[in-house]
């Protein structure tokens, strides 16, 4: 079954015949600096109803595997070997006859929507094409099941997001899209590319569910292509280990979660964070913050509204993305940011800032609180205020190579610098993101996606900023590195006694890494509390509904846990009690009620909320 190393001869199958089956699969892609060898000799098989993990660090061949399945493998790279499906030799078969099994027979969830989804087709387009072609629905009927599978995913709004454009989502949105566009034919073969990377834990319980009910009542295999320990515990059946192109290590889920017989595979799981448990395993932690230190960020009553007319015709509405929020980080602190796609917390970090226009609020940043006028005051102050962008592809000059692109703010900030000791700055900041200093001319398309992000990580640290927003910084990351730029980043901070505010969706890495932790929902703060209290004692049942729904990287575990739900729909944004959906008794009321913050402790803030809603 499997291609391993050179001591374990393969496992053949017997029955059922499978669906999948590659052998002796070979990868190059020639690039400026040569022939680069992606993939070598991987063997394995994938049977109807199964679910394969396969797991390993960032540019370990992963995804390149299962694109050549595919068929959308870069000009530049070359395949060899067999890759068969449902026994039909599909590699390097002409576009037509791939076109027939792609989407019906194959598909596929990856890893980057903003640049897999076309920008300039409606999201209702999108999704209702392949259900046309590969299910034969007409137009009325796709766009029908399209809003069904909008729904299932818990897009809020969906009928609204139809007649949306990619751009207009979230990072977190678009992705459900992707997933709802590759589920919606039930393919008998999905690839899952990092599908749950940029999901809130809520969404990512409910979206795993899903996959396991295709497979289990369809027969689709499935393959899950992930760094996310946690959720190959949820899912896997069998897991593939693959380092440097081949894989090192297979077996049964639970056999190499508890008894992994490489070092590699047990590095890996040793560096999951886990949610259950606070030892960090001798890693360094953050230093504590004494209580009258500098404020470096104070925002208070920040308010991010978008006008949004409904239909060409339709009445203005006011999408409160940020409505009422307000937050103190001191030097050397680090909050952490969390809550469902579409909360605001993207926003809110953008407002701080100063990157989008406040519909109200103030901000004061370094005790400055600059003028929206002063413009030049608040371009010399952007050399201590940094972020590190959701999407890497989206944020990066695919023209440039990704060394000038590190180089960048060093050109703008330290002119004085000369082109050789721009180099070294470079090549220094690389080797402390665990980037190659091979890889300096190389061009964003030509890396994987966590070494994308480690481009963007590099760029942001590099003039040593004294405040840094991390919008899933350490998202995309295989777990082993997501480690070490944790560690880097409370380096850095304990260093330059720099402010961070880390988003994420990743429970577990925001207990490893924050000070505090606030909570937000419908653009406002349910809960707010230090770093190890809202992990132990949270009151709000939407932060305990978020804990509940994080993975632990291990089977035993995960698939016995109880979890929790929250019942009904998810609000629309658009509505003005949409943040009182714990709060129904005070709907309807003019001007719109807004739950108020109660001390629940020593730094622990909770939003008001009613118990038998």
């Amino acid at each position: 079954m499997f291609r391993r190393t050179p001591a374990e001869p393969p496992v053949t199958l017997t029955s059922p015949s499978p669906v999948l089956a590659i052998e002796d699969l070979r990868i190059d892609f020639q690039t400026r600096d040569g022939s680069v060898p992606a993939v070598r000799g991987v063997s394995l098989q994938v049977l109807p109803g199964e679910t394969l993990g396969v797991v390993g660090e960032s540019g370990s061949g992963k995804s390149q595997t299962f694109m050549a399945v595919m068929g959308l493998l870069a000009p530049n790279g070359r395949a060899s070997g067999s890759v068969r499906f449902e026994g039909r030799e599909i590699l390097g078969a002409p576009k037509r006859e791939l076109n027939r099994v792609r989407g019906a027979g194959m598909g596929m969830i990856f890893q980057d929507p903003l640049t897999a989804l076309t920008p300039h087709l409606k999201i209702g387009d999108q999704l209702g094409e392949p259900l046309r072609r590969g299910r034969g629905l007409s137009a009325a009927d796709a766009r029908a099941e399209a809003l069904r599978w909008l729904e299932r995913v818990r897009i809020p709004d969906a009928a609204r997001r139809l007649d949306q454009y990619p751009h207009e989502l979230s990072g977190g949105m678009r992705q459900r899209v992707m997933i709802a566009g590759a589920m919606a034919c039930a393919p008998r073969l999905l690839i899952a590319d990092e599908p749950t990377t940029a999901l809130d834990v809520t969404v990512q319980a409910e979206i795993l569910d899903l996959m396991e009910e295709l497979t289990r009542e369809s027969g689709t295999g499935l393959v899950l292509i992930t760094h996310d320990m946690g959720v190959v515990a949820r899912l896997a059946d069998r897991v593939c280990v693959m380092k440097d192109g081949a894989y090192v290590e297979a077996g049964q889920a639970a056999e190499v979660f508890a008894r992994p017989r490489t070092d590699y595979a047990r590095n890996l799981l040793e560096a999951a964070p886990r949610l259950d448990r606070a030892d960090r395993g001798g890693r360094p932690a953050p230093v504590p913050v004494a209580p009258d230190a500098p404020l470096a960020v104070e925002a208070k009553d920040v308010k991010v509204w978008f006008p949004v007319r409904r239909g060409l015709f339709g009445r203005r509405a006011d999408l409160r993305a940020v409505d009422g929020v307000s937050l103190e980080i001191r030097q050397g602190e680090t909050l952490g940011v969390v809550g469902e796609s579409g909360c605001g917390k993207s926003t809110l970090s953008r407002a701080v800032l100063r990157l989008i226009p406040r519909t109200a609020g103030a901000v004061t940043l370094l005790g400055r609180d600059i003028p929206e006028a002063d413009r030049e005051a608040l371009r010399a102050a952007r050399r201590d205020l940094q972020i590190v962008f959701q999407d890497p592809l989206a944020s990066l000059d695919p023209r440039m190579p990704v060394g000038d692109s590190i180089a960048e703010p060093l050109g703008v900030f330290q002119p004085h610098l000369d082109r050789r000791a721009r180099e070294a700055a470079v090549r220094a900041i690389m080797d402390r993101v665990g980037l190659s200093g091979d890889l300096i001319n190389r061009y964003p398309h030509e890396l994987s996606g966590g070494q994308n992000q480690r481009v963007g990580i590099a760029r942001a640290m590099i003039l040593k900023p004294r405040v840094v927003v991390c919008d899933e910084a350490v998202s995309a990351l295989d777990v082993s590195i997501r480690a070490q730029i944790i560690d880097l980043l409370i380096d850095l901070q304990r260093e330059f006694g720099m402010a961070m505010m880390f988003i994420s969706h990743d429970l577990a890495v925001v207990r490893e890494i924050s000070h505090r932790v606030m909570v937000l929902y419908m653009g406002r703060v349910v809960e707010e509390a230090p770093a190890d209290r809202i992990f132990t004692d949270a009151r709000h049942p939407y932060t305990r509904t978020l804990i509940a729904s994080a993975l632990i990287p291990d089977p035993g575990v995960e698939r016995t846990r109880p979890r929790l739900r929250l019942h009904g729909e998810p609000p629309s944004p658009l509505d003005p009690d949409a943040a009182l959906r714990f709060l129904p008794g005070r709907r309807g009321e003019t001007p719109p009620y807004r739950p108020q913050l109660l001390e629940a402790g020593p730094g622990h803030r909770v939003a008001e909320f009613d118990s038998q809603a």
